[in-house]
């Protein structure tokens, strides 16, 4: 995934499992950009009212951080992968 793919927004509404696996596509990477801009696109497909509902984060603020054009900080990506139910997990590399 050396872009984040623009998606098709009904396939990704209530379903953690496929966030998470676009999310860890977008992970791989390792590209920052590509990373912020996979949460944005799961972020659109979840609503962005809903979640700025759920976060406390405005929706202006929502945009404008999960763009791939800036850096959100780490805590409101934490607040916005909890409002879609998934989580981070480390794990070895090797």
């Amino acid at each position: 995934m050396p872009k984040a793919q623009t998606l098709n927004a009904s396939a990704y509404c209530d379903n953690p499992k496929r966030i998470a696996a676009y999310l860890n596509k977008a992970l791989e990477t390792n590209d920052t950009a590509t990373i912020v801009k996979a949460v944005g696109n799961m972020i659109r497909a979840q609503g962005v009212s809903r979640l700025s509902r759920n976060t406390k984060l405005s929706r202006e603020g929502l945009y404008r951080s999960f763009s791939g054009q800036s850096k959100p900080g780490f805590e409101n990506v934490l607040d916005v992968l909890t409002a879609m139910d998934v989580k981070l997990v480390a794990k070895p590399t090797k």
